[in-house]
């Protein structure tokens, strides 16, 4: 019996940006995608940031509540276990392990795990966040994708997130243009 591959919905660094989050799940609505993936800082919009366009923690719980069936969600570096209370889905571990079709995607947010300190064993594709920089390159040994930030992208990148479907990683401008395309 083969099964069907699914298509994920990869972001990260959301800070608390309700109308960002409303462009990803429209994006992720219309491509009739099967999982939300949450690479960490979903509510709040850290310290170091200044406040993000349409800051609603609470409409964000709502929105992504109301889909909780549909979300792997990780623990990034400004969430904590105050977030976790409001959210319907866990958010507090470090990484997530996903297997399609396969092929074994490892999902982390950056503050732990990262091209600098990679985690051991096999995956197929490397995701994370963090550094608000997209980035999406293919080595020998895997697929390495940073899906940037749908809110506070950093030196003059724009908003993006990153889709995953049978052995291909798109990065996909917020507006849902194609940004890059890589194929294992």
């Amino acid at each position: 019996m083969q099964l069907c591959p699914m298509k994920y919905l990869i972001v990260s660094d959301i800070h608390g940006s309700l109308p960002a989050l409303k462009k990803v799940i429209d994006f992720y609505r219309t491509q009739h995608c099967d999982m939300l993936c949450i690479l960490g800082d979903i509510l709040n919009y850290g310290p170091r940031n200044g406040l993000p366009e349409g800051l609603d923690p609470k409409g964000i719980a709502e929105r992504l509540n109301a889909m909780s069936d549909e979300i792997i969600a990780i623990r990034g570096n400004c969430d904590s276990e105050v977030d976790q209370m409001l959210l319907d889905f866990p958010i507090l571990s470090d990484y997530a392990i996903v297997a399609d079709n396969g092929k074994r995607l490892f999902l982390t947010h950056g503050h732990i795990y990262n091209e600098g300190s990679m985690p051991k064993g096999k995956h197929d594709v490397f995701f994370y966040g963090h550094t608000h920089l997209w980035k999406l390159e293919k080595t020998d040994k895997r697929i390495v994708c940073n899906t940037g930030s749908v809110t506070f992208p950093k030196e003059e990148n724009p908003p993006t997130f990153a889709t995953y479907e049978n052995g291909t990683v798109t990065i996909h401008h917020l507006n849902g243009e194609v940004m890059k395309k890589i194929s294992l």
